[in-house]
């Protein structure tokens, strides 16, 4: 196998010399891309999964099992945000590109960590009330002297990559509808692919191609159909009306049904086939969504298109009518492997709802699928027909169905990494679970998250001990899994169930971190820890690794990151928001990072403060509302933690916030249009109870 890897190198030099030399920052070109493939260019991270098949596996060697131990930072940058950070750094030929929350782009020198510009787009920051996840960004594309990124609010933007001067911008989305854009483009045969979110809040999904050099338009491949009936004159027409139109009970809801594709872009050079993945449908429960009983084509599915028409070739749908939240947006990872005794082109993929995916990249045949976590929502998986056996109860319809995944996955947006001279994919793999009941009284309301279910399942109990057994079923782990056998190799647990993203090395090595904050290096042969750095704080974004005259360096995004902060609060560190940081290692290294302050304690003097509003209603209203930015009891994680915030000891400092705007430039849009000024006060009732609750706990432990 090494003997073949170096067959593939020699030729993909080849290719390399194919193209012209360096002529300027951003010099990334299809053949490039193609020879970095073949095992060329390892000194370089050209695109945000170092290769067209989204790998993550670095073929450097230097940091190995036998020197890790002098591992040291040898360079940081720390930013004005202390909003979650998601991004893998792109290197090309010494400059480091990476991007931070509200859509900050930078450039730094990759050896000595000179910033050598930013570009900030500027986002509105009411538009962060439109954002289900935070407002993360997970990084660039780098192609011919321009640095590609998308904004939260839509934007795409092309940048000088010498000077980070904008060369064009175009709006993708309808902003005056709730999209949002989190994910990182990609480049293919000069055109630029992004896709959007906004699926909890009532849209229609969609992936564009703009041309590289001007920013126009080149396709679009919708995942639903119109939902006025009609033809969008778009590449998607054909699929539609032939393949997902009769999949939705009569037709698609008004509000689009979702279907975001809001990561996992992946390419097929040979095939010219572009793989992506799609978002869960609007709202979750699929009987408010169509008629509960169709497969809501192409929703929760991974799709094929041609790379230069955007013209449909095949689709699998993972989760049909999915209910759960159960997108498949998860990264797609492209792969040689050999099964059942003769070479197959796959397609993998970890999915949100339990089941590892290997499929045929150029039929989109269903080649095998096993789950690589605990599920109660399936039982088993019928092969004949390439779909999961639901258990019995799993759809919420009349009454609470306790499901295993929850809408946080077996495996999120953190990516994964494949050492294809192993042949494992390390997969960041988590054990959860989640109460979804319908909301019965559901109605679309086109300013706020549209799911049908009843928040009061998602009200965390107040007993310790069930606090306690809740907690103890989190589980986190780094997973070794064999694709052709569909089974473990190894598995090393985490301390917290939110893992972070993986990075693969010819080292022999899986760089992974953690919500606790640890950034560690994992022997890829036994998954035993062989080095870690305390970060202060989540490590949660994916690492990349490069080369500079002759020297390897890892370098990662250091700040919590999507969902997991919020949803089981108090089964993570309890740690305040901090800001995000750019660390980078190399050995023999050296820096110091400043240590982040200790946190404050939670406390609030509630002397003399009451309120007139109903607690009860407060509590669903404010997990109606509130809850998906400020956390299930209030305490925050990366937005303020509204159990301490002064504003709760005043009904007009609250209400002047809440429904007048007065913190809309920080994002915290106004609400007047969701909520009346005595639920409003309800809402107040509600936290101000929460926080007693968490200052009568921190008495009786002192």
């Amino acid at each position: 196998m090494r003997v073949a890897a170096g067959l593939r190198v020699a030729a993909a030099w080849l290719l390399l010399t194919a193209f012209a030399q360096d002529k300027g920052a951003g010099n990334v070109t299809g053949a490039r891309m193609v020879a970095a493939a073949a095992g060329a260019d390892g000194d370089n991270w050209l695109t945000t999964g170092r290769t067209y098949a989204d790998q993550r596996f670095s073929p450097l060697t230097q940091i190995n099992g036998d020197t890790v131990g002098k591992l040291g930072l040898v360079w940081h940058y720390e930013f004005d945000t202390d909003r979650g950070q998601e991004a893998t750094p792109v290197e090309v030929d010494g400059v480091l590109y990476t991007t931070t929350s509200w859509s900050e782009v930078f450039a730094f020198d990759a050896k000595t960590g000179r910033l050598l510009w930013s570009y900030d787009p500027k986002v509105d920051r009411k538009r962060g009330f439109m954002a289900c996840c935070d407002v993360v960004n997970r990084g660039v594309a780098v192609w011919q002297g321009k640095v590609y990124a998308a904004a939260l609010d839509g934007r795409l933007s092309a940048l000088d990559a010498g000077t980070g001067k904008v060369v064009w911008t175009t709006v993708t989305v309808n902003q005056a509808k709730p999209y949002t854009i989190t994910g990182a483009p990609r480049i293919v045969h000069g055109k630029v692919l992004i896709g959007n979110g906004g699926s909890e809040y009532g849209v229609r999904g969609y992936i564009s191609a703009y041309d590289a050099q001007t920013g126009k338009r080149v396709w679009r491949f919708y995942t639903t159909p119109n939902p006025q009936g009609k033809a969008d004159g778009a590449a998607s027409d054909a699929a539609l009306a032939a393949k997902a139109a009769k999949t939705w009970g009569g037709k698609a809801p008004a509000s689009g049904g979702g279907g975001t594709v809001w990561e996992s872009i992946t390419y097929d050079p040979q095939l010219n086939l572009v793989y992506f993945g799609t978002g869960n449908g609007s709202p979750w429960n699929a009987i408010h969504r169509s008629d509960g009983k169709s497969d809501n084509l192409f929703l929760s599915s991974i799709v094929a298109v041609n790379a230069d028409t955007g013209r449909y070739a095949w689709h699998y749908q993972a989760t049909p009518d999915d209910t759960w939240d159960f997108d498949a947006t998860q990264q797609l990872m492209l792969a040689d492997l050999k099964i059942g005794g003769r070479p197959r082109k796959v397609v993998m993929q970890a999915n949100k709802n339990g089941f590892f995916y290997v499929i045929d990249r150029a039929t989109g045949k269903l080649i095998s699928a096993k789950g690589f976590v605990p599920m109660t929502w399936a039982v088993g998986f019928d092969a004949r027909t390439g779909r999961p056996i639901e258990a019995p109860g799993a759809r919420y319809r009349d009454k609470v169905a306790v499901i295993t995944p929850s809408p946080t996955g077996g495996h999120n947006w953190q990516p994964m990494a494949f050492d294809p001279s192993q042949g494992l994919v390390f997969i960041p793999a988590m054990e959860t679970s989640f109460a979804f009941g319908d909301d019965p009284k559901f109605k679309y309301h086109p300013a706020g998250t549209n799911l049908a279910l009843d928040f009061m399942q998602l009200v965390l109990p107040d007993e310790k001990a069930q606090r306690a057994a809740i907690k103890a079923s989190l589980k986190g782990e780094l997973l070794a899994w064999d694709p052709v056998k569909q089974e473990a190799r190894w598995s090393t647990p985490h301390a917290y169930y939110w893992t972070g993203g993986v990075l693969a090395t010819a080292g022999d090595l899986v760089f992974q971190g953690d919500a606790e904050g640890i950034f560690a290096a994992y022997d890829s042969h036994t998954g035993k820890p062989v080095w870690r750095y305390d970060a202060g704080a989540g490590v949660l974004a994916g690492a990349s690794s490069y080369a500079i005259d002759g020297e390897q360096y890892v370098a990662v995004m250091v700040g919590y990151g999507g969902t997991g902060p919020l949803s089981q609060h108090w089964s993570l560190p309890d740690r305040p928001r901090l800001p995000g940081r750019l660390l980078v290692f190399k050995l023999g290294g050296t820096d110091v990072v400043t240590a982040f302050p200790k946190p404050p304690p939670r406390t609030l003097d509630l002397t003399g403060v009451s309120s007139n509003g109903d607690v009860k209603s407060g509590v669903l209203l404010f997990h109606q509302n509130c809850a998906i930015c400020h956390s299930s009891n209030a305490s925050g994680r990366y937005l303020p933690d509204l159990q301490t915030s002064p504003l709760i000891t005043s009904t007009e400092a609250f209400r002047t916030v809440v429904l007048g705007g007065a913190l809309s430039s920080n994002g915290m849009a106004s609400f007047s249009k969701l909520l009346t000024a005595a639920q409003v006060e309800s809402i107040r009732a509600y936290i101000i109870s929460e926080s007693r609750k968490n200052q009568a706990e921190v008495t009786a432990a002192k």
